[in-house]
């Protein structure tokens, strides 16, 4: 685990001081990278093409973040269409779909619904998810419906790091009677979280799941890196840490 010196953090922070763990879920609970690869493989497979996964994630991650892109995962739909030449792929509208509806069966990290169902012990877990609502009702019952809110693409009417993302679960907090000082954000994501969530005054914990991979797979890299409050390469040292922080 990494924390923050003295010099970049006022106040230490420890994990008693939360009431609520906010989660991107796409990438860091749910394992995207290798139910996008896998999905492609089975087509390349049926036609006769041999996929290379971090080339197919490399031409996604520059089909999907361009400007006035659809909603994720619908917007996988034109993302194949785009990749599918690149990548000796069939360009076909049935896979395209075929590509968009894998999101049902996207698998959880193998640590995520263990570590979850342990944090929900101690704090409120809320979802904070890219995704359209009916994919992430997928997520949820993969990772066995650990969440006491959920805000989606759906609900926000925009997409991480815009901050009106950020302002909604905050307007919630509200109203339960606490404040951003009440949360901790959890995320893989550089681009869309962890810098974010810092110019907004969020305490972070930056779970890095591709430490033992090079590059940013799927994910936009940062113009700038933002080192966490809190770091990790797995979601079961995060739950790890808070019980041996409570048991302290």
């Amino acid at each position: 685990m990494t924390v923050r010196s003295k010099e970049e953090s006022e106040v230490a922070r420890t994990f008693e001081d939360f009431k609520y763990l906010t989660f991107d879920v796409v990438g860091t609970l749910i394992d995207f990278e290798s139910g996008l690869v896998g999905c492609l493989k089975k087509i390349g497979a049926e036609a006769g093409v041999e996929i290379d996964g971090e080339a197919a994630l490399a031409f996604y991650r520059q089909a999907r973040y361009m400007p006035d892109v659809g909603l994720f995962p619908d917007d996988l739909v034109r993302v194949y269409l785009q990749i599918a030449p690149k990548l000796g792929l069939p360009v076909e509208r049935r896979f395209a779909e075929q590509l968009r509806d894998s999101a049902r069966t996207w698998r959880g990290f193998s640590d995520s619904a263990e570590a979850m169902a342990r944090l929900a012990k101690r704090y409120r877990l809320i979802a904070m998810t890219n995704a359209q609502r009916w994919a992430f009702e997928c997520f949820s019952k993969e990772l066995d419906n650990p969440f006491y809110a959920s805000f989606t693409a759906d609900d926000t009417g925009t997409e991480k790091p815009d901050p009106a993302f950020f302002e909604k679960v905050f307007a919630f907090i509200e109203k339960q009677g606490d404040t951003r000082d009440d949360i901790l954000h959890v995320a893989q994501s550089q681009y869309h979280d962890i810098g974010i969530s810092r110019k907004l005054g969020l305490t972070n914990c930056w779970i890095e799941r591709r430490h033992a991979q090079k590059g940013y797979g799927g994910t936009i890299e940062p113009d700038n890196f933002t080192t966490p409050d809190f770091h990790f390469t797995s979601m079961a040292a995060l739950a790890d840490a808070v019980e041996q922080t409570k048991a302290a």
